[in-house]
């Protein structure tokens, strides 16, 4: 007779509740420091490292997110077969190798692999996170988890650009790539020691080829999963978009430069407050009323913000707020678009869930590259992107939805894929 697990298991070993959120939300904020610290160093990095053309610094951005999105691709099946813990080693081994690296790179190429390196690091944290909370906790209590973790996730964008900020105001630039390797190697330790194995060895499935293939190939022929996971590319390259453009809009646009810290944890701030408020309110409206209309409203403001622009009305007040507003407005598609892509996926949601992340970070990211490299002095560009990719966006849930908006459909059982 098969042992019934409980429905919400309280793990006996490792670290208790706290402990545990604060491990986790360590491990997300990793990705998002990764990101966005540096951004207020890129014209020094550039200068020391003699780039000469301006827009080819947003590279050190974009070469991460690269080997942030093509890696999640491995990690789940590998974490499956091998267990979680070991390969959470690796990735975040990895992450501190290459962020050393990067410190210490003496022409810009040798920095951009290295940011490459670090990408493919950190997508193990992306993956594993959810995969470890999963195996400690179910229910209702892995939902607490998450929130709680989530928080920690929402507000490092908020504070990274003004972290680094800090760091270049007592040392030079390539201490921030320093503190990224300090800040894993405290997390490595901390997990090595006081993390245990998650993944009952039960549970451990071999690498099938097969049967990996056959699931991602359910994944992007889904008519919601595909359309939501290229919705989700969409609005992700806008995102992008905006952080590859962020810092030189602020120097060359408004000459603000020391105002850029400040003003982009105000914009990232939009996304954190919208999220939360999206936690509220999904169950009682739920999440294709929410997200339909955010994205219309999303695309609303970037429009706006694109006619403000191209007329020569755009001061820093403007797009602030203008740009704050459309952050908003993300905040209420990012995490519906995700959970909706996964809706038909329930019986392969590791592989689905790889898939779909290699997918949106992978080609967001160059979606995002490509707007980036239109700077020429101006905010146009990106905010043009922005109603562009929105309305990219909405073309895909349409195809999603066969047509429709707000209603939600009711899902047909799918039975399991077969091994």
């Amino acid at each position: 007779m098969t042992e019934t697990r409980p429905a919400e298991p309280a793990a006996t070993k490792g670290p208790g509740f706290p402990e545990f959120v604060c491990l986790i939300a360590c491990m997300m904020a990793l990705n998002a420091l990764a990101i966005d610290s540096m951004l207020p160093a890129l014209p020094m990095i550039g200068d020391a490292l003699g780039v000469v053309r301006e827009n080819d610094r947003q590279w050190i951005v974009t070469a991460y997110l690269l080997g942030f999105g093509i890696a999640q691709i491995v990690y789940g099946p590998l974490a499956d077969r091998f267990g979680r813990k070991p390969i959470l080693m690796v990735g975040v081994g990895l992450y501190v190798l290459f962020s050393a690296l990067a410190a210490f790179a003496p022409t810009f190429e040798m920095l951009i692999l290295a940011r490459v390196g670090t990408g493919l690091g950190a997508a193990s944290l992306r993956v594993l996170a959810v995969s470890i909370v999963r195996d400690r906790y179910t229910g209702r209590t892995m939902a607490r988890v998450m929130s709680l973790s989530f928080l920690v996730f929402l507000g490092v964008p908020i504070i990274a650009p003004s972290l680094g900020a800090a760091i270049l105001h007592v040392a030079p630039w390539p201490w921030i790539f320093g503190v990224l390797a300090l800040a894993g190697s405290a997390v490595m330790v901390w997990a090595a020691l006081r993390l245990p194995e998650t993944l009952h060895p039960e549970d451990r499935m071999p690498i099938n080829a097969r049967r990996i293939g056959g699931a991602f190939r359910e994944a992007v022929t889904n008519r919601q999963s595909l359309g939501y996971t290229l919705a989700m590319t969409a609005i992700t390259g806008a995102l992008f978009g905006f952080i590859n453009s962020s810092q030189q809009i602020f120097h060359h646009v408004f000459d603000a430069a020391d105002l850029f810290p400040i003003a982009f944890a105000a914009i990232a701030g939009g996304i954190a407050a919208a999220s939360l408020l999206n936690a509220a309110l999904v169950e009682r409206l739920g999440s294709r009323l929410i997200s339909h209309t955010a994205l219309i409203g999303f695309i609303t403001m970037a429009g706006i913000h694109t006619l403000v622009s191209v007329t020569g009305h755009e001061t820093i007040w403007t797009f602030g707020v203008l740009q704050a507003l459309t952050m908003f407005c993300f905040g209420f598609i990012a995490g519906n678009f995700g959970s909706m892509a996964m809706e038909p996926m329930g019986h392969i949601a590791g592989t689905a869930s790889s898939a779909q992340g290699f997918i949106s970070t992978t080609f967001g990211s160059l979606a995002g590259f490509a707007i980036g490299q239109q700077f020429t002095d101006s905010a146009t560009p990106m905010t043009l992107g922005f109603m562009v990719l929105g309305m990219i966006a909405l073309g895909f849930v349409l195809f999603a939805e066969r047509g429709s908006l707000f209603k939600a459909r009711h899902l047909k059982p799918v039975a399991p894929a077969a091994s």
